[in-house]
């Protein structure tokens, strides 16, 4: 039994040894009923075993399409080449000039 903000929760406890040894079925029967299990070590809890969230309703993939624009171009710079400090005096990057 866990105490989890005064709540009284029952949950399966399992000795680190026998989860060690049944370990897949462990996750599988935690994933199939949704009851998380604890495992313990000399009666101490050291690991609790918990499902996944459940998915958002619906679809989440595309919905957002058809939401953006796109604005001039994408493949330019934003500055021209005599706005960039880093090239100092020169227009140009020193790997372009000859």
């Amino acid at each position: 039994m866990v105490v989890d903000h005064d709540n009284i929760l029952t949950m399966e406890e399992i000795q680190i040894s026998k989860f060690k040894a049944t370990c897949l079925a462990v996750l599988d029967q935690v994933g199939r009923t949704g009851k998380p299990v604890l495992i313990t070590r000399f009666g101490k809890p050291v690991a609790e075993i918990v499902p996944p969230p459940k998915p958002p309703d619906g679809a989440w993939l595309g919905v957002m399409r058809n939401q953006g624009t796109i604005h001039g171009d994408l493949i330019d710079p934003v500055a021209g080449a005599e706005e960039w400090e880093a090239w100092g005096d020169s227009a140009e990057p020193a790997c372009h000039s000859e």
